[in-house]
């Protein structure tokens, strides 16, 4: 099992950081979360002249056994159909990735197709979707450490191309149902709570969702360890992304987390190292059902709430202005002695 070396940031250089920011040219805490922003990003990197550079988002793209119990309104194949949406650049995390300046790459973790040879996906199939896990465990050990390990080697990547900063989006249709599993057994917040519309089930389709999660929950029985609830429960994307969150922490990157199901990988990540929670910024609360009881779980206060649900990275970009807003606040507003302004606080 791969293991991080992950610490907490250095508080040491808290007070010089707060005396800056309280010195430059406004009301003490007039910028709110902007200075709030400021404060994490220059712990993180221990600076007190923070910055951003060269900004990546990672698609994990998988399929789920349990979307053959009818769990999900869009069937499987939707999976590597967007994945060719992707490519040519037409996704909502598309045009996104372009505004903001962010690096895509986008990762076969495991999808139920055979794609001709294209250097623009990144190849790491575990296999062609995970296993039904109303019936049997989702994935092997071996499968899950594989995953893991393949997240932490490409986050190890971008950080050797100059990244400092990254966040991670998914692709699998079903994986709201696996993450609504992981909510419950990692938190115990009653299973109908955790379990929502995903791509748009009516009243009658959330119904049948969670009679089938339930079943599978009742057919469970694993030790309830973070890792074992992640292997029997969960998608090669997810795992992956568990990987890469690790990885990030260790190297000191700041995390943009995006809506319900990469929360859910937060909390399987910091289940096994709390000290990755330092380095998340979680970028806004979506409407699928359970991810404000998420949040208040891990005690993240999201910066947008847009409405959004729709999951490959696009509410932790769509954030990443505000971050930036954050760091050009500490880096380029004036002090009062440089601008020769009167303390007026």
């Amino acid at each position: 099992m791969i293991v991080f070396n992950i610490t907490s940031p250095d508080t040491g250089i808290t007070c010089e950081l707060q005396q800056k920011i309280d010195n430059l040219t406004k009301p003490k805490g007039s910028l709110g979360t902007l200075e709030t922003l400021a404060m994490q990003i220059g712990l993180i990197q221990q600076t007190l002249s923070p910055s951003l550079r060269k900004p990546v988002n990672i698609i994990f793209a998988a399929d789920h056994g349990i979307a053959d119990e009818g769990v999900s309104k869009s069937p499987k194949e939707v999976t590597r159909q967007m994945i060719s949406n992707f490519l040519d650049g037409g996704a909502g995390i598309c045009f996104l990735a372009r505004q903001h300046g962010f690096q895509l790459k986008v990762v076969d973790a495991g999808v139920d197709y055979v794609f001709s040879p294209d250097p623009r996906i990144i190849n790491h199939k575990i296999r062609k979707g995970t296993r039904n896990f109303l019936h049997e465990s989702a994935m092997t050990i071996s499968e899950m450490e594989l995953a893991l390990q393949y997240g932490a080697d490409l986050v190890t990547e971008c950080h050797h191309n100059g990244s400092n900063i990254i966040s991670f989006g998914e692709m699998g249709i079903a994986n709201t149902a696996a993450s609504s599993m992981w909510m419950t057994c990692l938190t115990d917040i009653p299973l109908p709570d955790c379990v929502g519309a995903g791509s748009g089930l009516d009243d009658e389709g959330v119904r049948h969702k969670q009679q089938v999660l339930q079943a599978a929950l009742d057919n469970y029985k694993g030790d309830h360890s973070v890792l074992n609830v992640m292997r029997y429960f969960g998608g090669y994307e997810m795992v992956m992304a568990v990987g890469g969150m690790l990885r990030a922490a260790e190297l000191k990157m700041v995390i943009l987390v995006d809506g319900f199901i990469m929360t859910n990988c937060v909390l399987a990540a910091s289940k096994l190292y709390p000290e990755v929670l330092s380095y998340c910024i979680y970028g806004h609360c979506g409407d699928e059902s359970g991810h404000k009881k998420l949040l208040e779980i891990l005690h993240a206060t999201p910066l947008l709430h847009l409405g959004l649900r729709l999951g490959e990275g696009t509410g932790a970009i769509c954030a990443y202005p505000i971050v930036d807003s954050a760091v050009r606040m500490i880096n380029r507003m004036h002090s009062f002695s440089k601008a020769s302004v009167t303390k007026y606080f």
